[in-house]
Protein backbone atom coordinates (compact mmCIF):
# COMPACT_ATOMS: atom_id res chain seq x y z
CA UNK A 1 0.00 0.00 0.00
CA UNK A 2 1.28 3.13 -0.85
CA UNK A 3 1.59 6.09 1.57
CA UNK A 4 3.22 9.21 1.61
CA UNK A 5 2.64 11.39 5.20
CA UNK A 6 3.65 14.69 5.01
CA UNK A 7 4.75 16.63 8.05
CA UNK A 8 6.62 20.33 9.25
CA UNK A 9 3.50 22.50 8.38
CA UNK A 10 3.05 25.27 11.06
CA UNK A 11 2.38 28.81 11.82
CA UNK A 12 4.64 31.76 11.28
CA UNK A 13 5.44 34.94 10.84
CA UNK A 14 5.69 36.28 7.21
CA UNK A 15 9.31 36.09 6.22
CA UNK A 16 10.17 32.82 8.33
CA UNK A 17 11.19 29.97 6.84
CA UNK A 18 9.80 26.14 7.15
CA UNK A 19 10.92 22.84 5.59
CA UNK A 20 8.16 20.40 4.54
CA UNK A 21 9.04 16.87 4.58
CA UNK A 22 6.84 13.94 2.66
CA UNK A 23 7.73 10.16 3.74
CA UNK A 24 7.04 7.99 0.96
CA UNK A 25 6.21 4.04 1.16
CA UNK A 26 4.92 1.18 -0.07
CA UNK A 27 6.53 1.04 -3.42
CA UNK A 28 10.01 1.60 -5.19
CA UNK A 29 9.55 5.42 -6.61
CA UNK A 30 12.64 4.89 -8.48
CA UNK A 31 10.08 6.30 -11.41
CA UNK A 32 8.24 8.40 -10.20
CA UNK A 33 8.17 11.85 -10.33
CA UNK A 34 7.26 13.42 -6.75
CA UNK A 35 5.57 16.95 -6.88
CA UNK A 36 4.18 19.50 -3.88
CA UNK A 37 1.17 20.91 -4.40
CA UNK A 38 -0.73 23.55 -2.53
CA UNK A 39 -4.65 24.71 -2.08
CA UNK A 40 -5.92 27.90 -0.02
CA UNK A 41 -9.27 28.20 1.31
CA UNK A 42 -11.80 28.63 -1.69
CA UNK A 43 -9.07 28.25 -4.25
CA UNK A 44 -8.27 26.02 -6.54
CA UNK A 45 -5.26 23.44 -5.76
CA UNK A 46 -1.97 25.06 -7.54
CA UNK A 47 1.29 22.95 -8.60
CA UNK A 48 4.20 23.91 -6.82
CA UNK A 49 7.19 21.95 -7.50
CA UNK A 50 8.17 18.57 -8.64
CA UNK A 51 11.24 16.66 -8.74
CA UNK A 52 12.49 13.41 -10.41
CA UNK A 53 13.59 10.84 -8.24
CA UNK A 54 15.95 8.90 -10.37
CA UNK A 55 18.06 12.08 -11.66
CA UNK A 56 17.00 14.89 -9.35
CA UNK A 57 15.95 17.66 -11.92
CA UNK A 58 12.87 20.40 -10.24
CA UNK A 59 10.30 22.41 -11.79
CA UNK A 60 9.23 25.53 -9.93
CA UNK A 61 5.82 27.46 -10.22
CA UNK A 62 6.32 30.77 -10.72
CA UNK A 63 5.45 32.19 -7.73
CA UNK A 64 7.51 29.99 -5.43
CA UNK A 65 10.94 30.66 -7.95
CA UNK A 66 13.68 31.72 -5.92
CA UNK A 67 11.71 30.96 -2.33
CA UNK A 68 10.94 27.50 -2.48
CA UNK A 69 13.18 24.42 -2.93
CA UNK A 70 12.52 20.84 -3.49
CA UNK A 71 15.06 17.99 -2.83
CA UNK A 72 15.05 14.33 -2.26
CA UNK A 73 16.90 11.95 -0.10
CA UNK A 74 17.07 8.63 -1.79
CA UNK A 75 18.30 6.50 1.24
CA UNK A 76 15.69 7.63 3.63
CA UNK A 77 12.49 7.99 1.17
CA UNK A 78 11.96 11.32 1.54
CA UNK A 79 10.98 14.28 -0.58
CA UNK A 80 11.22 17.82 1.12
CA UNK A 81 10.21 21.10 0.30
CA UNK A 82 12.31 24.38 2.37
CA UNK A 83 9.83 27.26 2.33
CA UNK A 84 11.75 30.41 2.33
CA UNK A 85 11.00 34.47 2.40
CA UNK A 86 6.97 33.11 3.60
CA UNK A 87 4.24 35.44 3.10
CA UNK A 88 0.36 35.41 3.97
CA UNK A 89 0.06 34.16 -0.01
CA UNK A 90 1.41 30.83 0.71
CA UNK A 91 -0.94 30.20 3.53
CA UNK A 92 -2.40 26.94 2.58
CA UNK A 93 -2.51 22.97 3.06
CA UNK A 94 0.65 21.54 1.17
CA UNK A 95 -0.06 18.36 -0.15
CA UNK A 96 2.52 15.72 -1.56
CA UNK A 97 2.38 13.78 -4.42
CA UNK A 98 3.60 11.18 -7.03
CA UNK A 99 2.95 10.59 -10.60
CA UNK A 100 5.14 7.68 -12.93
CA UNK A 101 7.64 9.64 -15.08
CA UNK A 102 5.22 7.91 -18.27
CA UNK A 103 1.89 9.21 -16.62
CA UNK A 104 0.46 12.96 -16.46
CA UNK A 105 -1.95 11.78 -13.87
CA UNK A 106 -0.65 12.06 -10.30
CA UNK A 107 -1.55 8.39 -8.67
CA UNK A 108 -1.00 9.01 -5.19
CA UNK A 109 -1.69 12.00 -3.07
CA UNK A 110 -0.77 12.85 0.87
CA UNK A 111 -3.37 13.76 3.51
CA UNK A 112 -2.08 17.34 3.72
CA UNK A 113 0.07 19.61 6.32
CA UNK A 114 -1.38 22.91 6.85
CA UNK A 115 1.18 26.21 6.67
CA UNK A 116 0.08 29.42 8.11
CA UNK A 117 1.39 33.06 7.28
CA UNK A 118 0.64 35.85 9.51
CA UNK A 119 1.86 39.51 8.62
Amino acid sequence: QVRLVESGGGSVQAGDSLRLSCAASGRSFSSYIMGWFRQAPGKEREFVADISWSDGNTVYADSVKGRFTISRDNAENTVYLQLNSLNPEDTSAYFCAARSVSSGKWDYWGQGTQVTVSS
